[in-house]
C-alpha cells in the first residue's frame, strides 16, 4: 500500500494527453498504450505502469527478477544493415575507438568501433552479410 495522492481530472481511458492536477500541481503527461500498461512521460520522464488485475500482480510480485546478459564480450549490431567490410581479424590485439565492422543502414555507412581494449576472439559475420538489430557481430576473448 502507497501514499495516497489528490488528482483531479477530465481524463478518461484511451485519450493520449492526461491534463490535471496532481497533489494540487498542474501537469500534462503524455500516455501511450503499451502491451501489458502505459508508458507515461512528462518533462522528459518517461514511467512504465503495468496494469494487472489483483491476482496477476500478486502473482507478478513473486517472480524473480532476471539481471540483463552480459554483453561486454560481444559487438552487436546497434541497427538492420548490411556489413560492408571487417577490419578485425581473430586472434588481433583491439584497442577502444579503433574501427572494427562498417555496416550499411538506409544507405549510410556505419562504422562500428572497439568499446574497450581486448584481443578479437571469433568473427561471427562476414562482408554482405545481412545483420539484425543486436546480432552479435563479434567475440572478444
Amino acid at each position: 500500500a502507497g501514499r495516497s495522492h489528490s488528482v483531479a481530472t477530465a481524463w478518461q481511458v484511451g485519450e493520449r494527453l492526461f491534463e490535471g492536477t496532481v497533489d494540487g500541481v498542474f501537469m500534462v503527461v503524455q500516455i501511450d498504450p503499451g502491451a501489458a500498461g502505459y508508458r507515461l512521460s512528462h518533462g522528459g520522464a518517461t514511467l512504465t505502469a503495468a496494469v494487472r488485475q489483483p491476482r496477476v500482480a500478486g502473482l507478478a510480485a513473486l517472480m524473480p527478477k532476471k539481471p540483463p546478459p552480459d554483453t561486454s564480450k560481444y559487438l552487436l549490431s546497434p541497427m538492420p544493415g548490411l556489413v560492408l567490410s571487417i577490419t578485425a581479424r581473430e586472434g588481433s590485439q583491439v584497442v577502444a575507438g579503433e574501427p572494427l565492422v562498417v555496416v550499411d543502414a538506409m544507405k549510410m555507412e556505419n562504422v562500428l568501433r572497439a568499446e574497450r581494449d581486448g584481443r578479437v576472439r571469433r568473427v561471427h559475420v562476414a562482408p554482405g552479410q545481412s545483420v539484425a538489430v543486436d546480432q552479435v557481430l563479434l567475440e572478444y576473448e
